[in-house]
């Protein structure tokens, strides 16, 4: 069965083009090391919520947006051999190092697919 691994965080909109750098690399290397697809997406009709919602999940602020993100896999075994080269790439380290982003208030998790079209 086929996995997901899902990402949401708050992303300055004054960074927001060096995000988009580091995101094509992030494309780079998990493709490179086998993802099946990555994305990229960035919040377009994501409402404020009253219990919850995507702005509030990551605290989002004003002058910040939501980045919603996921690779896929064949399956489990397969995402955890992809992260660990993903992990290990020297590229991906640099530049975590300067990522424009609220990495503190991201959300993420693995899920296994159990409907897909």
């Amino acid at each position: 069965m086929a996995y997901v691994d899902g990402f949401v965080l708050a992303v300055p909109n004054a960074g927001f083009e060096e995000y988009r750098k580091n995101a094509e690399l992030g494309k780079t290397v998990w493709m490179e090391h086998g993802a099946l697809s990555y994305v990229e997406a960035i919040a377009d009709d994501v409402p404020d919520g009253e219990v919850t919602s995507f702005p509030m999940a990551v605290k989002k602020e004003e002058g910040e947006t939501v980045v919603f993100s996921y690779a896929t896999y064949k399956s489990r075994e397969h995402r955890d051999e992809v992260m660990k080269k993903v992990m290990a790439d020297p590229r991906l380290a640099e530049s975590m190092e300067n990522m424009p982003a609220y990495m503190k208030r991201m959300i993420y998790g693995g899920f296994r697919i159990f409907v897909e079209a």
